[in-house]
């Protein structure tokens, strides 16, 4: 913290360090949790750019990554082989409790956006809101007759354009795109938010006890996957969810709707005897020691989660009787990230660190790959990709503040095409599954039909396998399975002789910890 405001004190930046806050007559409990749990998690940079005719514009980018260390990563996502170079000062491995001289270090998955026209200009927005709040007087400063927010405001600089004259793309341009901001954030966090009901409601807010609450990631998750028709991509840091739904700990309050509506929309699908797939890639394990006890609760929750939409799927099979022909996994699977590299690149090892997860991952040269992303692809025609998690953290609007976007190009939909779409997001949803497969076939045109779900799940149980082998060999691939198995009637359990994560341990389907629920859900 020390160096990054020496830093911004030499680039003559005014910084704001700012608590999650409730309003007055919030108990202090209740305060006092939120304060100390829950964070400012949006991931936003607006910038000027040039606009040509002497003029300058706004580009915003939103996504999940952090601008902080360890986050810089390549497709190939090395563990051993960079770290003389590329990433000697940027190594990054929170997970092992220890010295870590020469461990594999923790490659990093994430994605973000660049968004240009309008929808930049509500990224502004919500960063100027976030300011002012900050900002505002408190205590003896409140005595002041006036103060400065330090807050430049684009209206006076005449050079920059403002959102009505800022440069947008034709609808005729089959290039263009539809883009809407989304938030998690209540009006503790903002200011600006309208104080009559009725105006609040217009803008979709949600009225609470003394707050208003903009949940409209959670609105924009569920209507997209309401309105699904083939298949749906994920790839997200957590996943838990719809705990009302689950055979235990119904009233954890996990709410969000997301993996229950997930399942029903598969359900809908068996139903009507059509095709639908989703694929869903975590992170092998939350970042951090896996055998921790906040760790083994979230893998815990995680599996609770899956187990429900399995059994949702199973069950939907079982009304329209194809148990038999069709298993769950046919519709829904869960995949992680790892790597494993060949050859003795790395460094040297850690004195007195024999026999511990360390030594173990130095033998045998393979890690996972941290999934930070927060992003799903619907169709082929529709994304969402900003700094939410799936889960009620970043979901619920009153806990951590989260931004995303959400966004189509109207040329390329199903409706205007009457034909699979081959837009930017196939494009990109197509360089995401060549990076993790590393390989491009024809039937990842078509996610939804049986022949690529087996396949990609084929696979990611091959690079399981590679990935958990005694021999160690270099992965073409880093999509796993993730390591549990799902029967045909969609029991999740542990893999047969794989309890626990290779090298570094930790029951893969979590542990019951008592420790407080609003930490790991």
């Amino acid at each position: 913290m020390k160096k990054l405001v020496a830093i911004l004190s030499i680039l003559q930046c005014t910084c704001y360090f700012v608590p999650v806050l409730l309003e007055k007559g919030t108990a202090g409990s209740k305060k006092q949790e939120t304060g100390t749990i829950y964070t400012h998690h949006q991931k936003t940079v607006i910038v000027d750019a040039d606009a040509g005719n002497y003029q300058r514009k706004i580009i915003a980018f939103v996504g999940g990554l952090d601008l902080c260390k360890g986050r810089y990563d390549t497709p190939q996502h090395p563990i051993f082989k960079t770290l003389q170079n590329v990433h000697k000062d940027d190594y990054h491995q929170p997970n092992y409790t220890g010295p870590t001289t020469g461990c594999p270090r923790e490659p990093w998955h994430d994605l973000h956006s660049r968004i240009e026209g309008p929808a930049a200009y509500d990224v502004l927005t919500n960063f100027e809101e976030r300011w002012l709040k900050a900002s505002k007087p408190h205590g003896i400063k409140k005595l002041k007759t006036s103060y400065d927010d330090a807050l430049l405001r684009i209206e006076r600089m005449p050079e920059i354009l403002g959102i009505s004259d800022a440069p947008s793309v034709s609808g005729d341009d089959p290039n263009g795109w539809h883009v809407q901001i989304f938030r998690s954030i209540d009006s503790n966090s903002v200011k600006g938010f309208p104080k009559d009901p009725k105006e609040a409601t217009m803008k979709n807010l949600v009225c609470g006890k003394n707050v208003l609450i903009d949940m409209s990631i959670h609105t924009a998750y569920v209507k997209a996957i309401r309105a699904a028709q083939h298949f749906i991509y994920i790839e997200n840091q957590y996943f838990i969810g719809s705990s009302f739904n689950w055979s235990q700990h119904k009233d954890i309050g996990a709410n969000n709707l997301i993996p229950m509506e997930i399942a029903l929309k598969i359900a809908e699908k068996i139903r009507a005897r059509e095709r639908f797939a989703a694929y869903i890639v975590l992170p092998m394990w939350p970042e951090g020691n896996p055998t921790g006890a906040a760790t083994q609760r979230i893998l815990y929750w995680q599996n609770k989660t899956m187990q429900m939409m399995y059994e949702t799927i199973y069950k939907a099979l079982e009304e329209v009787g194809l148990e038999d022909a069709y298993s769950p996994q046919d519709y829904l699977n869960f995949y992680c990230l790892g790597n494993r590299e060949a050859g003795n690149v790395g460094g040297t090892e850690s004195p007195g660190t024999a026999n511990t997860p360390q030594a173990f991952s130095r033998k045998n040269r393979r890690f996972m790959i941290y999934v930070h992303s927060k992003g799903m692809v619907v169709d082929d025609e529709y994304v969402i990709l900003g700094s939410a998690n799936i889960n009620q953290r970043s979901l619920e609007g009153t806990r951590d503040t989260e931004i995303a976007m959400g966004a189509y190009q109207p040329h390329h939909t199903w409706a205007r095409k009457q034909s699979r779409p081959y837009g930017q997001i196939f494009g990109y949803r197509m360089s995401l599954w060549a990076e993790h497969l590393g390989v491009v076939e024809d039937c990842f045109t078509q996610p939804e039909s049986l022949e690529c779900v087996r396949r990609v799940r084929s696979m990611g149980e091959f690079n399981w396998k590679q990935f958990a082998a005694d021999e160690v060999t270099e992965m073409r691939g880093h999509l796993l399975k993730y390591p549990v198995e799902v029967d045909r009637k969609g029991k999740v359990k542990n893999l047969p002789g794989c309890p626990n994560f290779p090298d570094v341990g930790g029951n893969i389907i979590g542990s019951f910890v008592a420790i407080q629920e609003n930490l790991t859900i």
